[in-house]
């Protein structure tokens, strides 16, 4: 038997999987699918965000903050060119962990809605 999560989302990484596998197991089927389709819309590949911080090397830095809600952080980084960069270089090195982070709270988010239902 397939697993739902791989089948909905074959770009997860193992660390994203296995926290929306714990997440995601007390849910019926039913609630999974709801989850599933809600969470693939809203979640962010790291990917994304690695290609939005490539743009703070052409002045623009700060729009991956932006795309995970970091709207303070996105505005520090607008006005400051990535914190002269320095920022933007950290932010390139770690952007893995900056999707799994917007990537769980999200899925905590949709676990509350998919509950309440």
């Amino acid at each position: 038997m397939s697993d739902p999560i791989l089948t909905n989302i074959p770009s997860i990484e193992n660390e994203e999987y296995q926290y929306v596998k714990q997440l995601t197991e007390p849910m019926s089927g039913e609630q999974l699918q709801n989850f599933l389709m809600i969470y693939r819309e809203r979640r962010k590949k790291p990917d994304t965000i690695l290609l939005a911080n490539l743009l703070g090397f052409l002045g623009v830095a700060g729009v991956h903050r932006f795309l995970i809600n970091q709207i303070g952080m996105g505005l520090l980084y607008l006005l400051t060119g990535g914190l002269c960069l320095i920022g933007t270089i950290v932010d390139i090195i770690n952007y893995k962990r900056l999707a799994t982070d917007y990537n769980r709270e999200v899925a905590r988010e949709v676990t509350g809605m998919v509950e309440l239902r």
